[in-house]
């Protein structure tokens, strides 16, 4: 659920979530909800809320007497959406989504290969169809249209796998396909061969022909980590 969606601890996060992410208050910050709450003009409970929301992304922390502490950010709950969304509106964009588009070139190609051995006839469908989707909406500046049935395309493979840790990434990858296109790291239309690359998959998984689905699922990353060299050096 997003945090716009959650009152006023919801204002509170969107605002001081992302200054966290971005390093405005560098690790061992110590943060006073009191001073907070003024601040944002809210109530202390109200501060306390959003403060248990970033201890829950192990943004911070809380001890008796000396305050919310902001933590290294080797200790950050670094898969929470939540988290990678405010890291790609920030400054750190270019790292997150390297090391995003780099995650998803390891777990992806393994998971399309599960996928050709374990998905069902309905899962099958629904891969063609998104595959459709894209294409329908790859020209023309659609992005989108287009990014509704590619995270949804990348949704079906992870809970194709069978494998529920492949499943649990579905928000992840997501955020960074949502991350490339809100923040314009794109084309103007999707690579023409990407999308061609995303028909073939969904044949090969639909054929179960797990090696040629693990392959076409490589060289999507592979084009993917190209993409960012041009246009987020």
């Amino acid at each position: 659920m997003s945090t716009s969606g959650r009152g006023l601890h919801g204002r509170v996060l969107e605002s001081l979530g992302p200054a966290i992410a971005a390093g405005e208050y560098p690790p061992g910050s110590v943060l006073r909800t009191d001073e907070l709450a003024q601040r944002f003009d809210v109530s202390r409970s109200v501060m306390r809320e959003a403060v248990r929301v970033l201890e829950s992304m192990h943004l911070v922390e809380s001890r008796r007497r000396v305050g919310v502490t902001v933590r290294p950010k080797a200790e950050w709950n670094v898969y929470d959406p939540q988290v990678i969304r405010w890291r790609l509106a920030g400054a750190d964009r270019p790292h997150q989504l390297r090391s995003l588009t780099v995650l998803r070139s390891a777990i992806e190609p393994v998971a399309a290969g599960l996928a050709a051995k374990h998905a069902t006839a309905e899962q099958c469908a629904e891969l063609t169809e998104c595959a459709l989707g894209m294409v329908a909406n790859s020209k023309g500046h659609r992005l989108e249209g287009y990014l509704f049935h590619d995270i949804a395309f990348h949704r079906v493979i992870l809970n194709a796998s069978g494998n529920e840790m492949f499943a649990r990434l579905g928000d992840v990858v997501a955020e960074v396909l949502t991350g490339r296109t809100r923040h314009e790291v794109m084309f103007e239309d999707p690579d023409p061969a990407a999308v061609t690359l995303h028909v073939r998959l969904a044949e090969a998984i639909r054929e179960g022909d797990a090696g040629h689905a693990e392959e076409l699922t490589r060289e999507i990353a592979e084009g993917a980590l190209q993409e960012l060299e041009i246009l987020a050096p």
